[in-house]
Protein backbone atom coordinates (compact mmCIF):
# COMPACT_ATOMS: atom_id res chain seq x y z
CA UNK A 1 0.00 0.00 0.00
CA UNK A 2 1.37 3.42 -0.97
CA UNK A 3 1.03 5.09 2.43
CA UNK A 4 2.83 8.38 1.60
CA UNK A 5 0.51 9.22 -1.29
CA UNK A 6 -2.56 8.04 0.62
CA UNK A 7 -1.52 10.15 3.61
CA UNK A 8 -1.01 13.20 1.40
CA UNK A 9 -4.44 12.63 -0.12
CA UNK A 10 -6.23 12.35 3.23
CA UNK A 11 -4.41 14.85 5.44
CA UNK A 12 -5.87 17.88 3.66
CA UNK A 13 -9.42 17.01 4.74
CA UNK A 14 -8.93 17.49 8.51
CA UNK A 15 -6.96 20.71 8.02
CA UNK A 16 -9.34 22.40 5.58
CA UNK A 17 -12.48 20.75 6.96
CA UNK A 18 -12.01 22.07 10.49
CA UNK A 19 -11.59 25.58 9.10
CA UNK A 20 -14.79 25.23 7.07
CA UNK A 21 -16.71 23.78 10.03
CA UNK A 22 -15.51 26.46 12.46
CA UNK A 23 -16.30 29.18 9.93
CA UNK A 24 -19.84 27.88 9.38
CA UNK A 25 -20.37 27.51 13.12
CA UNK A 26 -19.34 31.13 13.73
CA UNK A 27 -21.45 32.41 10.82
CA UNK A 28 -24.49 30.56 12.20
CA UNK A 29 -24.31 32.74 15.31
CA UNK A 30 -23.98 35.95 13.30
CA UNK A 31 -26.89 35.06 11.00
CA UNK A 32 -28.86 33.14 13.64
CA UNK A 33 -29.30 30.41 11.04
CA UNK A 34 -30.07 27.00 12.50
CA UNK A 35 -29.53 25.24 9.16
CA UNK A 36 -26.02 26.66 8.88
CA UNK A 37 -25.25 25.56 12.42
CA UNK A 38 -26.49 22.06 11.69
CA UNK A 39 -24.34 21.97 8.56
CA UNK A 40 -21.28 22.94 10.59
CA UNK A 41 -21.98 20.13 13.06
CA UNK A 42 -22.23 17.63 10.21
CA UNK A 43 -18.87 18.88 8.90
CA UNK A 44 -17.27 18.41 12.34
CA UNK A 45 -18.55 14.82 12.61
CA UNK A 46 -17.44 13.98 9.06
CA UNK A 47 -13.97 15.45 9.57
CA UNK A 48 -13.58 13.66 12.91
CA UNK A 49 -14.13 10.40 11.02
CA UNK A 50 -11.80 11.29 8.13
CA UNK A 51 -9.08 12.35 10.56
CA UNK A 52 -8.75 8.73 11.74
CA UNK A 53 -7.51 7.23 8.43
CA UNK A 54 -5.39 10.36 7.87
CA UNK A 55 -3.70 9.73 11.22
CA UNK A 56 -3.32 5.99 10.67
CA UNK A 57 -1.69 6.32 7.23
CA UNK A 58 0.91 8.65 8.72
CA UNK A 59 2.70 5.68 10.33
CA UNK A 60 3.11 3.90 7.01
CA UNK A 61 4.25 7.12 5.38
CA UNK A 62 6.85 7.60 8.11
CA UNK A 63 8.29 4.13 7.53
CA UNK A 64 8.64 4.85 3.81
CA UNK A 65 10.58 8.10 4.18
CA UNK A 66 12.48 7.60 7.45
CA UNK A 67 15.32 5.85 5.59
CA UNK A 68 15.88 8.92 3.41
CA UNK A 69 19.01 10.59 4.75
CA UNK A 70 17.88 13.98 3.47
CA UNK A 71 14.86 13.98 5.81
CA UNK A 72 15.20 14.90 9.46
CA UNK A 73 13.80 12.33 11.88
CA UNK A 74 13.40 15.14 14.42
CA UNK A 75 10.96 16.90 12.09
CA UNK A 76 9.05 13.64 11.60
CA UNK A 77 8.74 13.15 15.36
CA UNK A 78 7.65 16.75 15.77
CA UNK A 79 4.96 16.29 13.14
CA UNK A 80 3.79 13.06 14.77
CA UNK A 81 3.51 14.73 18.17
CA UNK A 82 1.50 17.59 16.66
CA UNK A 83 -0.79 15.10 14.90
CA UNK A 84 -1.46 13.12 18.10
CA UNK A 85 -2.49 16.25 19.96
CA UNK A 86 -4.63 17.51 17.07
CA UNK A 87 -6.55 14.28 16.57
CA UNK A 88 -7.66 14.15 20.22
CA UNK A 89 -9.06 17.67 19.93
CA UNK A 90 -10.68 16.75 16.61
CA UNK A 91 -12.38 13.66 18.04
CA UNK A 92 -13.66 15.60 21.06
CA UNK A 93 -15.07 18.26 18.73
CA UNK A 94 -16.72 15.56 16.62
CA UNK A 95 -18.25 13.91 19.70
CA UNK A 96 -19.67 17.21 20.95
CA UNK A 97 -21.03 17.94 17.47
CA UNK A 98 -22.67 14.50 17.27
CA UNK A 99 -24.39 15.08 20.63
CA UNK A 100 -25.63 18.50 19.46
CA UNK A 101 -26.90 16.99 16.19
CA UNK A 102 -28.87 14.37 18.08
CA UNK A 103 -30.52 17.06 20.23
CA UNK A 104 -31.39 19.04 17.10
CA UNK A 105 -33.03 15.96 15.60
CA UNK A 106 -35.15 15.66 18.74
CA UNK A 107 -36.16 19.32 18.31
CA UNK A 108 -34.48 20.33 21.57
CA UNK A 109 -32.08 23.21 21.96
CA UNK A 110 -28.46 22.34 22.79
CA UNK A 111 -27.21 23.28 26.23
CA UNK A 112 -25.23 26.51 26.46
CA UNK A 113 -22.16 24.73 27.79
CA UNK A 114 -22.31 22.37 24.79
CA UNK A 115 -22.37 25.23 22.30
CA UNK A 116 -19.54 27.01 24.10
CA UNK A 117 -17.50 23.79 24.24
CA UNK A 118 -17.93 23.19 20.50
CA UNK A 119 -16.85 26.75 19.78
CA UNK A 120 -13.74 26.51 21.97
CA UNK A 121 -12.66 23.05 20.85
CA UNK A 122 -13.32 23.74 17.17
CA UNK A 123 -11.13 26.85 17.08
CA UNK A 124 -8.45 25.12 19.15
CA UNK A 125 -8.57 22.25 16.65
CA UNK A 126 -8.20 24.67 13.74
CA UNK A 127 -4.98 25.97 15.26
CA UNK A 128 -3.66 22.51 16.08
CA UNK A 129 -4.51 21.16 12.63
CA UNK A 130 -2.81 24.13 11.01
CA UNK A 131 0.26 23.44 13.11
CA UNK A 132 0.16 19.77 12.14
CA UNK A 133 0.00 20.70 8.47
CA UNK A 134 2.86 23.17 8.89
CA UNK A 135 5.12 20.66 10.67
CA UNK A 136 4.27 18.09 8.00
CA UNK A 137 5.17 20.51 5.24
CA UNK A 138 8.52 21.22 6.86
CA UNK A 139 9.54 17.56 6.46
CA UNK A 140 9.82 17.76 2.69
CA UNK A 141 9.78 21.47 1.89
CA UNK A 142 12.91 23.27 2.96
CA UNK A 143 11.51 26.59 1.86
CA UNK A 144 8.82 26.62 4.57
CA UNK A 145 11.19 25.91 7.45
CA UNK A 146 11.78 28.91 9.63
CA UNK A 147 15.39 29.84 10.23
CA UNK A 148 14.44 31.53 13.48
CA UNK A 149 13.88 29.86 16.80
CA UNK A 150 10.37 28.93 17.93
CA UNK A 151 8.19 31.70 19.25
CA UNK A 152 6.83 31.63 22.79
CA UNK A 153 3.45 30.45 21.46
CA UNK A 154 5.12 27.69 19.47
CA UNK A 155 7.12 26.60 22.49
CA UNK A 156 4.02 26.61 24.71
CA UNK A 157 2.11 24.38 22.28
CA UNK A 158 5.07 22.03 21.93
CA UNK A 159 5.07 21.42 25.68
CA UNK A 160 1.64 19.79 25.44
CA UNK A 161 2.52 17.61 22.49
CA UNK A 162 3.13 13.99 23.46
CA UNK A 163 6.52 12.49 22.74
CA UNK A 164 5.47 9.76 20.25
CA UNK A 165 7.99 7.13 21.34
CA UNK A 166 7.28 7.60 25.07
CA UNK A 167 3.51 7.58 24.58
CA UNK A 168 3.76 4.42 22.48
CA UNK A 169 5.76 2.63 25.18
CA UNK A 170 3.29 3.79 27.82
CA UNK A 171 0.37 2.11 26.03
CA UNK A 172 2.06 -1.31 26.08
CA UNK A 173 4.09 -0.99 29.30
CA UNK A 174 1.63 -3.00 31.37
CA UNK A 175 -0.32 -6.06 30.20
CA UNK A 176 -3.15 -5.28 32.63
CA UNK A 177 -3.58 -1.80 31.16
CA UNK A 178 -3.68 -3.28 27.66
CA UNK A 179 -6.23 -5.90 28.77
CA UNK A 180 -8.33 -3.17 30.39
CA UNK A 181 -8.32 -1.15 27.14
CA UNK A 182 -9.36 -4.20 25.11
CA UNK A 183 -12.17 -4.93 27.58
CA UNK A 184 -13.43 -1.36 27.21
CA UNK A 185 -13.18 -1.69 23.43
CA UNK A 186 -15.29 -4.86 23.56
CA UNK A 187 -17.83 -3.18 25.84
CA UNK A 188 -18.13 -0.30 23.38
CA UNK A 189 -18.80 -2.73 20.54
CA UNK A 190 -21.44 -4.51 22.62
CA UNK A 191 -23.15 -1.16 23.20
CA UNK A 192 -23.14 -0.45 19.46
CA UNK A 193 -24.48 -3.85 18.40
CA UNK A 194 -26.91 -4.06 21.32
CA UNK A 195 -28.60 -0.79 20.35
CA UNK A 196 -27.96 0.12 16.71
CA UNK A 197 -27.81 -3.54 15.70
CA UNK A 198 -31.10 -4.39 17.39
CA UNK A 199 -32.64 -1.23 15.93
CA UNK A 200 -31.59 -2.37 12.45
CA UNK A 201 -33.09 -5.83 13.02
CA UNK A 202 -36.44 -4.29 13.98
CA UNK A 203 -36.42 -2.15 10.85
CA UNK A 204 -35.76 -5.27 8.78
CA UNK A 205 -38.90 -6.88 10.20
CA UNK A 206 -37.68 -8.91 13.17
CA UNK A 207 -39.48 -8.66 16.53
CA UNK A 208 -42.41 -6.77 15.02
CA UNK A 209 -44.24 -6.73 18.32
CA UNK A 210 -41.84 -3.99 19.47
CA UNK A 211 -42.57 -0.41 18.29
CA UNK A 212 -39.67 1.40 16.62
CA UNK A 213 -39.71 4.64 18.65
CA UNK A 214 -38.43 3.16 21.96
CA UNK A 215 -35.54 1.43 20.17
CA UNK A 216 -34.63 4.67 18.45
CA UNK A 217 -34.22 6.31 21.86
CA UNK A 218 -31.46 3.78 22.65
CA UNK A 219 -29.30 4.87 19.70
CA UNK A 220 -27.40 7.50 21.78
CA UNK A 221 -26.09 4.62 23.91
CA UNK A 222 -24.78 3.07 20.72
CA UNK A 223 -23.11 6.34 19.78
CA UNK A 224 -21.54 6.44 23.25
CA UNK A 225 -20.22 2.93 22.62
CA UNK A 226 -18.81 4.09 19.30
CA UNK A 227 -17.06 6.94 21.08
CA UNK A 228 -15.58 4.44 23.54
CA UNK A 229 -14.39 2.34 20.60
CA UNK A 230 -12.73 5.35 18.96
CA UNK A 231 -10.98 6.27 22.23
CA UNK A 232 -9.64 2.80 22.99
CA UNK A 233 -8.95 2.06 19.33
CA UNK A 234 -6.76 5.14 18.94
CA UNK A 235 -4.91 4.32 22.15
CA UNK A 236 -4.32 0.75 20.93
CA UNK A 237 -3.10 2.00 17.56
CA UNK A 238 -0.71 4.46 19.20
CA UNK A 239 0.58 1.57 21.32
CA UNK A 240 1.34 -0.66 18.32
CA UNK A 241 1.14 1.53 15.20
CA UNK A 242 3.28 -0.65 12.91
CA UNK A 243 1.41 -3.80 13.92
CA UNK A 244 -1.97 -2.35 12.99
CA UNK A 245 -1.09 -0.22 9.96
CA UNK A 246 0.22 -3.27 8.05
CA UNK A 247 -2.67 -5.53 9.02
CA UNK A 248 -5.11 -5.84 6.14
CA UNK A 249 -7.93 -6.91 8.49
CA UNK A 250 -7.45 -3.72 10.52
CA UNK A 251 -7.52 -1.59 7.37
CA UNK A 252 -10.77 -3.19 6.21
CA UNK A 253 -12.21 -2.83 9.71
CA UNK A 254 -11.58 0.93 9.67
CA UNK A 255 -13.23 1.17 6.24
CA UNK A 256 -16.24 -0.82 7.50
CA UNK A 257 -16.60 1.43 10.56
CA UNK A 258 -16.50 4.57 8.42
CA UNK A 259 -19.10 3.16 6.03
CA UNK A 260 -21.33 2.02 8.91
CA UNK A 261 -21.29 5.47 10.50
CA UNK A 262 -21.98 6.99 7.07
CA UNK A 263 -25.03 4.73 6.68
CA UNK A 264 -26.25 5.85 10.10
CA UNK A 265 -25.75 9.46 9.07
CA UNK A 266 -27.78 8.96 5.90
CA UNK A 267 -30.58 7.38 7.92
CA UNK A 268 -30.97 10.47 10.11
CA UNK A 269 -29.99 13.15 7.61
CA UNK A 270 -32.60 11.92 5.11
CA UNK A 271 -35.21 12.06 7.91
CA UNK A 272 -36.02 8.40 7.37
CA UNK A 273 -36.11 8.01 11.14
CA UNK A 274 -39.13 10.34 11.39
CA UNK A 275 -41.11 7.97 9.19
CA UNK A 276 -39.93 5.02 11.27
CA UNK A 277 -40.90 6.55 14.62
CA UNK A 278 -44.54 6.18 13.63
CA UNK A 279 -44.09 2.46 12.97
CA UNK A 280 -46.01 0.64 15.69
CA UNK A 281 -46.27 -3.02 16.75
CA UNK A 282 -46.86 -5.38 13.83
CA UNK A 283 -46.10 -2.71 11.21
CA UNK A 284 -43.33 -2.72 8.60
CA UNK A 285 -40.73 0.03 8.23
CA UNK A 286 -40.46 1.91 4.90
CA UNK A 287 -38.47 0.20 2.16
CA UNK A 288 -35.61 2.71 2.15
CA UNK A 289 -35.29 2.33 5.91
CA UNK A 290 -34.95 -1.44 5.46
CA UNK A 291 -32.32 -0.89 2.78
CA UNK A 292 -30.16 1.33 5.01
CA UNK A 293 -30.71 -0.96 8.01
CA UNK A 294 -29.57 -3.99 5.99
CA UNK A 295 -26.39 -2.24 4.86
CA UNK A 296 -25.72 -1.00 8.38
CA UNK A 297 -26.18 -4.45 9.93
CA UNK A 298 -23.84 -6.11 7.41
CA UNK A 299 -21.19 -3.46 8.02
CA UNK A 300 -21.31 -3.78 11.83
CA UNK A 301 -21.12 -7.57 11.56
CA UNK A 302 -18.11 -7.08 9.26
CA UNK A 303 -16.50 -4.91 11.94
CA UNK A 304 -16.90 -7.73 14.48
CA UNK A 305 -15.51 -10.41 12.14
CA UNK A 306 -12.58 -8.30 10.93
CA UNK A 307 -11.70 -7.33 14.48
CA UNK A 308 -11.61 -11.01 15.41
CA UNK A 309 -9.23 -11.81 12.55
CA UNK A 310 -6.70 -9.01 13.04
CA UNK A 311 -4.32 -11.17 15.11
CA UNK A 312 -4.56 -14.43 13.11
CA UNK A 313 -4.07 -12.62 9.79
CA UNK A 314 -1.05 -10.83 11.20
CA UNK A 315 0.39 -14.16 12.36
CA UNK A 316 -0.18 -15.77 9.00
CA UNK A 317 1.59 -12.92 7.21
CA UNK A 318 4.56 -13.18 9.58
CA UNK A 319 4.90 -16.87 8.81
Amino acid sequence: MDFPHLHLLLNHFPIIGTMVGAGLFLISFLLRAEDVRRSSLIVFVAIALLAIPAFITGVGAQEKIVTDSSISNTLIQRHEGAAELAIWFMEITGALAAAALWRSLRKTSPARWSTAAILVFSFATVGLMARTGNTGGEIRHLEVRSAQESTSVEAAIAQFEPAPAKFTRLMIANKWWWAFMMDLHFMGLVMVVGTIGVFNLRLLGFAKQIPVAPLNKLVPWGLAGLGLNVLTGLLAFIGMPTFYSHDIAFVFKIVAVLLAVTALGFFYHMSVFRECEAVGPGQDAPLRAKFIAGISLVLWLSVIVLGRYIQPLQDSIAR
